[in-house]
Parts: structure tokens; sequence; C-alpha cells
């Protein structure tokens, strides 16, 4: 009798300051050059008292509300062009998916507007390499949430050891290896970090040849 066939491991990735350079805190100064000074303290106390990028971001607010919201007169459009020309994609990422996203399950986990990462995967066309998407505005909840961890382990059906999570956040990590899985820092900002770092998707590349070796 043949062995139930072994679950290839799955290798959770984070969007923003992986997958695309830079984080989408460089929304804020985004939308604050897009309005005259004499708005900046109303935009202000819409990001600070209001939450409305963090409500955004947890699925209260579509990001059509979002945008409106913040004065935007064609919220769509001014998702596009944040989205499309502010934001860059990883060069390196299309070359290490094409390579590894056969061995292992691609499986996003990141913070997000929903409808912001939907946008990105179909404009960078990443939908091939991905099993999975696990959107904080999808699931209403949110890195670094233990709870979050958990969920992601029940929607994929599989165990902590199964997971390696790739993240430029320490404090997200530092959760996730509490909920036992291993952690890689993606380190774009040179954060101290007491486990595994990488800088480059060529040195998270060699890092994978090295951890298969070893489980």
């Amino acid at each position: 009798m043949e062995g139930k066939p072994k679950n290839k491991p799955i290798l959770l990735l984070d969007l923003y300051g992986v997958i695309i350079k830079e984080s989408k805190g460089y929304f804020i100064p985004y939308t604050f050059a897009h309005f005259d000074a004499g708005e900046h303290d109303r935009l202000t106390r819409a990001f600070r008292e209001e939450c409305l990028f963090t409500k955004a971001g947890n699925g209260d607010l579509s990001s059509d509300e979002f945008l409106s919201r913040l004065g935007f007169p064609e919220p769509r459009e001014a998702m596009e062009d944040y989205l499309t020309n502010y934001l860059t994609l990883d060069p390196d990422f299309p070359r290490f998916a094409e390579r590894y996203y056969r061995q292992y399950d691609f499986v996003l986990l990141s913070n997000d507007v929903r409808e912001w990462s939907r946008y990105l995967f179909a404009l960078h066309k990443l939908q091939k390499y991905f099993k999975d998407t696990i959107v904080s505005g999808e699931i209403h909840m949110r890195k670094p949430e233990n709870r979050i961890f958990t969920h992601t382990l029940e929607r994929l059906q599989c165990r902590p050891r199964e997971c390696i999570f790739v993240d430029n956040s320490v404090r997200n990590l530092t959760a996730a290896r509490e909920a036992g899985l291993e952690t890689v820092l993606f380190n774009r900002d040179h954060e101290a970090y007491s486990g595994n770092i990488v800088n480059n998707f060529q040195e998270l590349a060699d890092f994978l040849n090295e951890y298969t070796k070893t489980v």
C-alpha cells in the first residue's frame, strides 16, 4: 500500500516590504502630497484619530469608502494611481517564484486593504504562483495578532512546522515564532533580529536550499 503523499512545505509571504519593495506606509505621504496644506490637519485627524487606514486594512471600510472619506474625488482612480505608479514589484521576485512555487505552496499573508492586494496581484500577474491569499481586509484580523496565525494554520490545514513565514516586520515574526512557525526576516530596513535574516530573494533562495537539507 502506498503511503499518504507528503504535503509541500508552505511559504507564507508578506506583500509590502517583501514582494513589493515599499511599505504601504508610503501611502500617507502620498495622500498629503495630493491635498493643499490647508487640508493637512483634517488628514492628520483622519489617520490618527479616526484611524481610517486601519479600518480599511481591517475590512471595516472598502477602498472606495476609505479614499472617499479622505477626500479623493475619484477613489478608484486614486487607488490605481498609487498602486501602479508609487509601488514597485521587486524585480527578483518573479524569477524566485518561477523557481520555487512548484516546490512550495506560496501563500500571501498580508495586512492590507482587500481591493489593493487584488489589484496588485492582477497588475503584476502574481496569481499563478499562489495557492491562497490571506489578507487582513478580508478576514478582519491582522498581524501580529496571534489569532491570524491560528486562522492561517486552520485554513491551510497544516502544522506550524510545515510553514516558513517571510516578513519585513520583527513584531510580526516574533508573534509567528511564538505560534511555532519557522520565520525569516526580509531585512529591507536593516533591523536587528535573533532569527533567520535575508536581504533579498537570492538570499531567501539560499536559505530555502539549506533549510530543506535539515528537515
